[in-house]
């Protein structure tokens, strides 16, 4: 592991934060409730997950930082992921950020990605080192993070913090 800068520190405890947010905002949940349509778009509480998952966790984390074979195999939309259960999805959520904090304990922010996809799979340009990625990852969980509040709320009006 890698000396922690106060930098990555601050970076890693949000990222660790939002992510127990998106925990929190389905514990509790019904099968039926992870596994129905939860947005107009049609996407379930499940299919949210296995696109933090695949597209965030395997993909940022695993694939371009880590450059892991296994994670590039592994790519594909999260979205469209198979959904077989809600218990699952967020098995599979869990083990991959473990996954991914193994990763970035022994990437320095400064460097640069080990893999970036081909452009027929993502055309955007590489980013130019690990701390957009970590940066990207963060601002992806946070977002859903709140998409799965409004989700929750729907269900059964609770809230994860309401500031009046």
């Amino acid at each position: 592991m890698l000396p922690m800068t106060r930098e990555k520190e601050v970076l890693l405890e949000h990222l660790e934060a939002e992510r127990r947010h998106v925990l929190a905002a389905v514990q509790g949940l019904s099968e039926q409730d992870m596994t129905s349509v939860a947005a107009p778009s049609g996407w379930s509480v499940a299919q949210l997950v296995n696109h933090l998952t695949y597209d965030d966790e395997i993909f940022w984390a695993g694939a371009v930082l880590g450059g892991d074979p296994e994670c590039i195999a592994l790519i594909q939309d999260g979205w469209k992921a198979p959904v077989t259960s809600g218990a699952d999805a967020l098995a599979g959520y869990r083990q991959w950020s473990r996954r991914s904090d193994a990763v970035l304990a022994h990437t320095k922010l400064d460097t640069p990605p080990r893999w970036w996809p081909p452009a027929e799979v993502f055309p955007f340009p590489a980013f130019v080192d690990a701390r957009s990625c970590v940066l990207r990852l963060l601002v992806e969980t946070a977002t859903h993070a709140g998409h799965l509040d409004i989700v929750r709320e729907r269900i059964d009006g609770r809230q994860h913090l309401v500031v009046s």
